[in-house]
């Protein structure tokens, strides 16, 4: 196998990228340092946004660490059931995580019905914590799609754009190539190369810049639960262009319809209706609760 990735429009060459660490003589794949350190750093950007807002941060210690694991088991059970002629064969690969195989949507689910549960147990406000761990969700999500860079996955149809990257087909997976690449594919020095779009980058950036705009509008939101909204309504609108791009799509059974983008789709029907709905009514319950403040303000004296 060969081991350079190349992004040949922008004259970047990286001669050896492996997929794994050797320590002790045990292979440790990139792919978990890098989910390793995004789920660090989200609890450091969940207790402090909790600490900001006046929460418990040891409230978000104990939930995180519960769904953290209900999170990475949520994706990987979504990977699985839309992907299960990889595995009807040899279940036992359903628990290899370093080959990699987690899919965020079932994640978020994951994450949304412990955050539920959480909260009920702990009389916490659920949309408070959303709204918290909104930006956590997004720095994972923009790291950890370097961790499909180490895999050579999450990439686009051909193209010979300015951010094309070139592989190794070797190093890829074969029910990843289409014809297109096959038919554009280009001989050096002895190796078939493909060029693809790098969605794996893509979707990093489209995160990074979602994150940055929460960041700064986090202090102006109106009301409890909106960044949360703010953040599916992105993230989706994002996920729609670019799963149309991806070869890796997981189907609906029994379709050629991508499972992600359908869902994607939703999601942002949905959650944009929601937010244009309470945008609209926002004020107006804003202006009712000062009138019935006065109201019984005067009653009082």
């Amino acid at each position: 196998m060969h081991y350079d990735i190349s992004f040949p429009n922008l004259g970047i060459t990286l001669e050896h990228v492996g997929k794994s660490i050797s320590v002790f003589g045990f292979d440790i794949a990139y792919y978990g340092i890098i989910i390793g350190i995004a789920i660090l750093m989200g609890f450091a950007i969940a207790m402090s946004e909790a600490k900001r807002t006046g929460q418990n941060p040891e409230d978000y210690l104990d939930m995180g660490m519960i769904g953290v694991i209900c999170g990475i088991a949520g994706a990987r059970i979504y990977y699985v059931i839309f992907s299960w002629d990889q595995y009807k064969d040899n279940p036992l690969q359903i628990f290899n995580l370093r080959a990699g195989g987690l899919a965020i949507y079932g994640g978020i689910i994951a994450a949304v019905l412990t955050v539920i549960i959480g909260a009920g147990i702990k009389n916490l406000n659920a949309p408070q914590i959303f709204d918290t761990l909104a930006m956590a969700l997004l720095n994972g999500q923009m790291l950890g799609r370097w961790g499909n860079f180490f895999n050579r996955e999450v990439f686009g149809e051909y193209t010979d754009s300015l951010f094309a990257m070139r592989l190794p087909l070797d190093a890829v997976r074969s029910s990843d190539v289409t014809e297109l690449m096959l038919a554009n594919k280009e001989q050096i020095n002895g190796v078939n190369y493909i060029q693809v779009h790098p969605t794996f980058l893509y979707e990093s950036l489209w995160c990074l810049v979602l994150l940055l705009i929460l960041f700064l509008y986090r202090k102006h939101k109106k009301y409890e639960g909106e960044l949360f909204l703010l953040y599916l309504f992105g993230y989706g609108l994002g996920r729609v262009w670019i799963e149309g791009v991806r070869t890796d799509q997981l189907f609906i059974p029994g379709t050629t319809l991508p499972v992600s983008q359908v869902l994607s789709a939703i999601l942002v029907l949905v959650t944009g209706t929601i937010l244009i709905y309470l945008w609209k009514n926002h004020g107006k319950d804003n202006v009712l609760r000062l009138r019935k403040a006065e109201e019984k303000k005067q009653e009082e004296n």
